[in-house]
């Protein structure tokens, strides 16, 4: 009945049968036990709601002074311009970088975007500096072409310097948190000079990254030194501002009535919550401006991740120290592990989450491959704490569940678990142990049935998998990661002398590995090119990124598999842009991490175009070192997900290990992608101590004139050595025994 009411009360008012509407979309996917989860849907709300209010209020307002993302999306002659036409939300979509600034173990994160701009508190308004000239002229950082940002990163500190330039005017903003007295604070020191600036000034702006910010109010003490927005967060300005300018949405942008009579004004209060302020501050120096803001961090009502009231705070000496080492002056490449070392020590205050904005909330998928870097990186305590954390995420089935649906999380959980334990060498405590077999038996209770001749047989249930791999289907990369987490209990169970549930892990393992290998065979795309597909169902298209995985990271597959080549070969010739992986479904733009997965692949199997592939995407980095979860082909700006995205960091870390030491079959291979040319900017290359199953490692190559190479292993084993691959390319492939694994070191000859 109430289905009827509502399909002719949309019909009588125009609108589509809502009913038949879904059924139509519904058709378009596999049966699921869950259609879309709503964690993603109330993402997705939340998204559009603020794109929505972008709508309404800045294409109306295009005198104001925008960040940078609305300044090249709305400008018709910049080639980031998109048409708006019948667009219901206005939302970032060619510009989506920013870059996280904090100290490690806090998750409060303020985040600064290409020009500077400052937003202090999560999903918050935001600080913007710029300069006035003597006729009045605004220099206004966001419609600055010349401008340089710099990722600072000191011993004990991690700062981003931004420096916008005019003609005869240049602007500098450095910006960082600090600790004082155990509280975390940002700190923005802003200094400018040029002979026609007339002041510096500071803008309250009710705007961030995403767009429209509600700012209801905001006030001063009397002499302009300390600020209220909003009533919760405060912040401070080390010197009186000469003058203070207050604006509501009705008298427009404060920036654009600095010249306005307000001295006496100390608030601002907005009927439409777009309240706005600026500060001027005049020279204090012969040399020029200066001015420097202070903001005592504290959690937001609305913040994800909120400052813990025990929080301790940790130097970042402390959290880089024992980490692996990277010497690799080739290009950038350095420069980029260092970043992305720091930006995993960021987004692991106590979970592990892949962004500090759009994403800074807490999946299985995105914190398995996380801590696969960070253990690779040896950050065990760090690692152990998260993992700490996912028993708890456990319900009473066995499921491992971080959004619904998620039929992949359970088989990364008990994965990356047995990852740590055999990196760290520890023992697994009861809690993790109770977890693990209870995670096994839930994939196991999951698989669907067998002896109904349908492709799909023997393997987990249909559903979103990685979310941007298509509409809901019987997804590989969901029973790769089942299989790999099987094999990990039932190795698990061997060490812990559990021989029954070994049995039981090892013959189900193998039978969801039949079923596995059966739907392959079955799928169009195996019967068509000899790849592997996204799904049993489908034919080959960019989804197929996702069966990769069954070589990298996992392992399932030998190096040179052949469907596992055909799969690679295939998103080479058909899915790459401008040398990278190119996802058309849903990110529409380039991924740097899922580029990776290929390069891994590649050099896995001892095939050296890994290397324009890492080239590339070491080119698509930010200027600040970082990735955002897709780029837009065009303008290399971030076009999906969050602007700083840490799976893309774990994978560039991952990727500079692969290049000295991996683990392969019980065995280290080193050096297999160390290329002649790298030793062409220095004579030495070297990475470590990284952990691995029989101890922490150190690699180091030594180019000695123009045929030899020498490379030499600094280990702590725990027991008898492993064998070990030397693979350096342009020699000869050399496996040692454990007795020469002793001597640390030998020397091969280069053929090239």
């Amino acid at each position: 009945m109430l289905k009827s009411i509502i399909r002719r009360t949309a019909q009588r008012q125009g609108f589509l049968d809502p009913f038949a509407l879904m059924a139509s979309l519904d058709a378009f996917a596999r049966p699921s036990e869950v259609s879309v989860p709503k964690e993603l849907l109330r993402a997705g709300v939340v998204f559009h709601a603020r794109g929505l209010l972008n709508t309404k209020v800045i294409q109306s307002n295009l005198d104001w002074h925008w960040p940078y993302w609305i300044c090249q999306q709305f400008d018709p002659r910049s080639p980031s311009f998109l048409p708006r036409s019948f667009s219901v939300t206005h939302v970032n979509l060619s510009h989506r970088n920013w870059t996280a600034i904090g100290i490690p173990d806090c998750p409060l994160l303020p985040v600064i975007d290409p020009r500077g701009l400052t937003t202090l508190w999560y999903d918050g308004w935001s600080l913007d500096f710029f300069l006035q000239r003597g006729d009045g002229t605004l220099l206004i950082p966001a419609r600055c072409d010349d401008a340089r940002q710099t990722l600072l990163m000191g011993a004990s500190s991690l700062a981003i310097e931004t420096e916008t330039n005019w003609e005869g005017a240049t602007l500098n903003v450095i910006a960082e948190v600090v600790e004082r007295r155990g509280h975390p604070w940002a700190v923005l020191s802003a200094t400018a000079t040029g002979e026609d600036v007339h002041a510096l000034g500071l803008g309250i702006r009710p705007f961030n990254p995403e767009g429209i910010e509600l700012v209801s109010t905001i006030e001063s003490n009397d002499d302009g030194t300390s600020w209220r927005v909003n009533g919760l967060n405060a912040f401070h300005v080390d010197r009186a501002p000469e003058r203070r300018v207050f604006s509501v949405y009705d008298d427009g942008d404060a920036l654009n009535n600095l010249e306005g009579n307000f001295e006496k004004e100390t608030r601002a209060k907005c009927r439409t919550d777009l309240a706005s302020a600026a500060m001027l501050f005049r020279r204090d120096s012969p040399d020029g401006f200066r001015a420097e803001v202070r903001a005592p961090l504290r959690s937001p009502p609305d913040e994800p991740v909120p400052l813990r009231k025990d929080f301790v705070p940790v130097s970042w000496e402390g959290a880089l120290g024992g980490l692996a080492r990277l010497h690799m002056p080739h290009s950038n490449w350095q420069f980029l592990y260092d970043a992305a070392i720091r930006t995993l020590v960021l987004h692991s205050p106590g979970d592990v989450y892949p962004g500090p904005y759009t994403y800074k909330r807490f999946w299985f998928r995105d914190a398995a491959l996380i801590l696969n870097a960070m253990i690779g990186a040896g950050m065990i305590d760090r690692s152990r704490r998260a993992i700490n954390k996912f028993p708890a995420r456990q319900d009473r089935h066995g499921y491992f569940c971080s959004q619904e649906g998620e039929w992949d999380s359970n088989g990364q959980v008990l994965w990356i678990i047995k990852k740590f334990l055999d990196a760290s060498g520890e023992s697994a405590p009861p809690e993790w142990r109770e977890a693990i077999h209870r995670g096994a038996d839930w994939i196991i209770a999951k698989r669907l049935p067998s002896g109904g001749g349908e492709p799909h047989e023997g393997l987990l249930p249909a559903g979103f998998s990685a979310e941007h791999l298509g509409n809901n289907d019987y997804y590989f990369w969901d029973d790769f990661f089942g299989l790999a987490g099987l094999e990990a209990a039932e190795r698990l169970s061997l060490q812990w002398k559990d021989k029954r549930r070994a049995r039981v892990y090892r013959s189900e393992a193998l039978s969801f590995r039949t079923a596995i290998v059966r739907a392959m065979r079955r799928s169009p795309g195996m019967q068509r090119v000899g790849a592997i597909p996204a799904s049993p169902y489908r034919r080959m298209d960019a989804g197929a990124i996702g069966s990769l995985a069954a070589g990298y990271p996992l392992q399932l597959f030998t190096p040179r598999n052949v469907p596992l080549m055909a799969t690679a070969h295939y998103l080479r010739c058909n899915c790459f842009v401008d040398g990278a992986f190119f996802q058309d479904m849903i990110h529409s733009g380039i991924n740097a991490y899922l580029s990776l997965h290929v390069a891994q692949v590649l050099l896995r199997a001892g095939d050296r175009n890994f290397l324009p592939v890492v080239e590339r995407i070491a080119e698509l980095a930010s200027p600040t070192g970082q990735w955002p979860e897709a780029i837009h082909p065009r303008t290399g700006g971030g076009c999906m997900g969050d602007g700083q995205h840490v799976w893309a960091a774990a994978e560039w870390v991952m990727m500079m290990r692969a290049l000295f030491v991996r683990e392969e079959n019980g065995a280290l291979v080193l050096g297999a992608g160390l290329l002649p040319k790298f030793f062409e900017r220095s004579p030495i290359l070297e990475f470590g101590s990284t952990p691995t199953p029989y101890g922490p490692i150190t690699v180091r190559a030594e180019r000695l004139g123009s045929k030899r190479v020498e490379i030499a292993w600094d280990a702590d084993w725990r027991a008898e050595p492993p064998a070990i691959d030397i693979r350096i390319p342009g020699t000869e492939s050399c496996a040692l025994d454990p007795a020469r694994v002793r001597e640390g070191g030998m020397t091969v000859a280069l053929r090239e």
